[in-house]
């Protein structure tokens, strides 16, 4: 499935519609540079057996490109504000350059939107909610930038694909 058509425009409130549906299929597992396209302070309220308390929550939209293509794809991922998880929210905030090797920060969440990085993508499994078998794509890992092998200082990330669009 793609984000994006070759065509796209606005489709009017009495226009026919001539497409059919497309199967969701997920990216293949690996490593993908992303850049974030949103973000949204959110709480997280745990039902009954939740393993993580009520905390505030992050939730990130990733856009990454699909393999051999010029096509993206959009992943959600939350970050859970709490002492279990925040090794995940200095992960990722590593990832995008705002957080150094060994030293505290301060997240700058308004400087988020635009960031890059570069994320390991896996494949989850899970049943829908009339039990049929699905498949979709999770963040396993949030990347460190790389680094010059003569510096200590992150490079900026180098996007092989089109820049058009956002990227």
């Amino acid at each position: 499935m793609t984000n994006k058509t070759t065509e796209e425009r606005e489709i009017g409130w009495d226009e026919e519609i001539t497409a059919e549906s497309m199967e969701w299929i997920p990216l293949p597992e690996g490593e993908y540079d992303f850049v974030v396209t949103k973000f949204e302070r959110a709480r997280y309220e745990p039902g009954p057996h939740a393993k993580m308390p009520a905390c505030p929550l992050a939730k990130i939209e990733i856009m990454v490109q699909e393999p051999g293509t010029t096509n993206t794809r959009n992943l959600q991922n939350n970050l859970f504000l709490h002492s279990r998880t925040e090794w995940k929210i200095a992960e990722f905030f590593k990832s995008i350059g705002q957080k150094k090797e060994g030293e505290p920060f301060r997240p700058n969440w308004q400087m988020m939107v635009g960031s890059r990085g570069r994320a390991k993508i896996g494949i989850r499994k899970y049943k829908d909610k009339n039990g049929n078998e699905r498949e979709g794509n999770e963040v396993l890992n949030f990347l460190e930038p790389e680094t010059n092998p003569t510096s200590t200082q992150p490079q900026p990330q180098q996007n092989s694909w089109n820049t058009g669009g956002g990227f």
